[in-house]
């Protein structure tokens, strides 16, 4: 039977602002899941991403399964509580509905998961990324997947020298998801075409040519899809297997040290450079920078090691020197131009009240 890693995160609330979970918060999520797991998850570990809670599971249930999901729910429900007497800011603001319907897509946690066939040696890495938007792991995945100057495995490999198909999500198609399949390295413009704008159109799968195994899944889901409104940014997670038949390790890590701009930061408004950052790293200046962390795992009959953490390593110190001369240099410019995002992704739509009050005023010269 095939074995199934599944990711579902959510905010459920924060210390001091949109910063990071309290102990006694993530404390009632691990218990809820040491209660409720037995028997349905082979495996689990919990952290946190700024103030988003992440649950890594492994299981045999399957993609979408309304009992892990149900099991996901539950711990972020009582999370929630535990948030509310707490004070904590943003209580259970990413449960957006009021009660489980069998799936949580579509109800507000970010969800990114495979079924694979487990190979003698099984390392992946996991991806979380607060403060941003889903398509902030379109370069990454681009670079990684799809660019020699990047990875030399796709030109020292046959099996990666093959290539790969790419899913990608038209995200602002509302409740009727549109998917386009693309293939590197034939329709290596075609993709990098789409790719470039972030807010429409994100990288949901990628998939080997060689093998027919999937190497990747970016959760997609678009809160103001789920909400009727804008709600936030989306907070991404990601699943990227690696060695053998896939990029390695080292080549999916590195278009990470490009501290690429991405939409996110204060409000979720603002064009901001993507900081890699340690597990369970908190947000800061101007609501972040946007984060990512990326924890490395290897894994057998789904039982998972100790996570590795990849930007922990002295090397990262340096590109989160360069990143944060970015980001106060971006910030620099204020709500100008491109610092702040275009109208139709502003998180607060007091500036659209006001530009309609501005509206009346006009008149022909």
């Amino acid at each position: 039977m095939d074995l199934t890693i599944s990711v579902i995160k959510a905010d459920i609330g924060s210390i001091g602002g949109h910063l990071a979970p309290s102990a006694a918060l993530l404390e009632r999520v691990r218990e809820t899941l040491d209660e409720l797991s037995r028997g349905l998850l082979i495996d689990w570990q919990i952290s946190h991403t700024g103030d988003d809670i992440a649950l890594l599971c492994t299981h045999r249930e399957g993609v979408a399964s309304a009992k892990v999901h149900a099991l996901a729910w539950e711990a972020f429900r009582r999370g929630t509580e535990t948030a509310k007497a707490q004070g904590l800011y943003g209580a259970g603001q990413d449960l957006l509905k009021d009660a489980f319907s069998g799936n949580v897509r579509g109800m507000g946690p970010a969800v990114a998961e495979m079924s694979i066939r487990e190979r003698t040696a099984e390392p992946f890495l996991f991806f979380a990324a607060d403060k941003t938007d889903p398509g902030a792991f379109n370069l990454p995945l681009y670079l990684a997947f799809a660019d020699p100057m990047n990875t030399p495995g796709l030109i020292l490999s046959p099996s990666l020298g093959k290539g790969f198909r790419f899913v990608i999500m038209d995200v602002a198609a509302g409740e009727n998801d549109k998917v386009i399949e693309l293939c590197a390295p034939e329709d290596l413009y075609d993709i990098a075409a789409l790719l470039r704008d972030t807010e429409r159109y994100v990288v949901e799968s990628v998939w080997s040519r060689a093998t027919g195994e999937q190497a990747a899944v970016v959760s997609t889901s678009r809160l103001h899809n789920i909400a009727g409104k804008y709600t936030g940014k989306d907070d991404p997670v990601m699943l990227v297997r690696v060695q053998m038949d896939f990029p390695a390790t080292g080549e999916v890590l590195a278009p990470f040290a490009v501290g690429h701009f991405v939409a996110g930061g204060m409000r979720g408004s603002h064009n901001m450079p993507l900081m890699p950052v340690p597990r369970n790293t908190p947000t800061s200046y101007f609501d972040g920078p946007p984060l990512v962390s990326c924890s490395a795992y290897s894994m057998r009959d789904g039982k998972l090691s100790e996570p590795q953490d990849c930007f922990a390593h002295p090397f990262w110190d340096a590109v989160r020197a360069e990143i944060a001369a970015k980001a106060i240099a971006m910030r620099r410019q204020g709500f100008f131009g491109a610092a702040m995002l275009p109208m139709s992704e502003l998180e607060y739509t007091g500036i659209k009240e006001r530009l309609a009050g501005l509206a009346t005023r006009f008149a022909p010269r």
